[in-house]
């Protein structure tokens, strides 16, 4: 049997904002952008000392033998995922909440129990969608050792504990400081600045769009305008550039898809082949249609894909 003891240490809770609803619009690109995040967050918590204890559905919890460490992975956590969403649609974004909470746990096996524990979920709970909400206890810790501010939310009810903890947001940029109100009781503690530095370094981070999909589109488009003005200068009768004209495009469309959070992407992709077909069909136009019949394929997977989504 698994020896069961007591400990000190720093519980990090972690889960994703709306996640009911990005997996009813994707399923297979949510469960892939939630691999990346988590394999990131992995990485940050281990490189800051940290040990990953326990996924489940879109949360994760961990923990650090070190305060300021925790908060450290939980500030470059948020900045790394921040840049991660700057290339993606605003309502398909993947924002993680994370509680930190220092305090007593018992510890059966790799697991970890009782109030510390659940007090770090409640806190995650509260913080904002890309957020960070510690515990007074962390905050004693930290306040004076991590490059950020912070915002007293005043005593945050926590079930099983009789007296409320207090708590603050971590404020480490502006689209991410829009943490719920807590109900206070009592008055607020004095608040050290935010640091001028952090806060820059993580709205520029936010901030900053995403150049690799209007590249890929530009490049595409010089190609295609080559093509077509080496069949002009060279013309023999024949407009040859059609064809690779009609690849670059599908490959364009395919590119969008990639990116869009509108259609399912799965079903989409379909589309743009059975366009893609019906293209090459007209392009050597013979007097048959016979794209309809790959069409009418690739329209009844689309319709079993879209049924079994129901």
């Amino acid at each position: 049997m698994s020896e069961t003891r007591r400990k000190l240490t720093t519980i990090f809770c972690a889960d994703v904002q709306d996640y009911t609803r990005l997996m009813g619009a994707d399923e297979e690109g949510t469960l892939a952008s939630l691999k990346r995040c988590r394999e990131a967050m992995g990485r940050l918590i281990e490189s800051h000392g940290g040990r990953v204890i326990n996924t489940w559905g879109d949360g994760l919890i961990a923990d650090f033998p070190s305060v300021v460490e925790a908060v450290r992975a939980a500030v470059d956590t948020q900045n790394e995922l921040a840049g991660f969403n700057a290339r993606r649609p605003a309502d398909g974004r993947m924002l993680f909440r994370i509680g930190i909470n220092l305090g007593d746990v018992i510890v059966e096996g790799d697991d970890i129990y009782g109030d510390g524990v659940n007090i770090a979920a409640r806190l995650q709970a509260s913080a904002a969608a890309g957020g960070i909400v510690i515990s007074s206890t962390v905050y004693d810790q930290v306040r004076n050792k991590v490059a950020v501010g912070f915002e007293f939310l005043g005593p945050l009810m926590v079930k099983n504990v009789d007296e409320g903890v207090p708590s603050y947001a971590v404020k480490i940029g502006d689209a991410r400081d829009e943490t719920p109100p807590v109900e206070r009781s009592g008055p607020a503690r004095p608040q050290p600045q935010p640091q001028p530095a952090a806060v820059m370094a993580a709205a520029i981070s936010e901030a900053r769009p995403a150049p690799r999909g209007r590249r890929l589109y530009g490049v595409l488009a010089v190609i295609a305008a080559v093509l077509i003005g080496i069949n002009l200068l060279s013309w023999q009768g024949i407009f040859w550039a059609r064809f690779p004209v009609l690849a670059l495009a599908v490959l364009a469309a395919l590119a969008w898809n990639r990116d869009q959070t509108l259609f399912n992407r799965k079903i989409t992709s379909l589309a743009i082949v059975a366009l893609g077909i019906a293209g090459i069909n007209l392009f050597t136009w013979t007097g048959q249609f016979w794209a309809m019949w790959p069409m009418l394929g690739i329209a009844a997977a689309m319709g079993l894909r879209w049924s079994m989504r129901r």
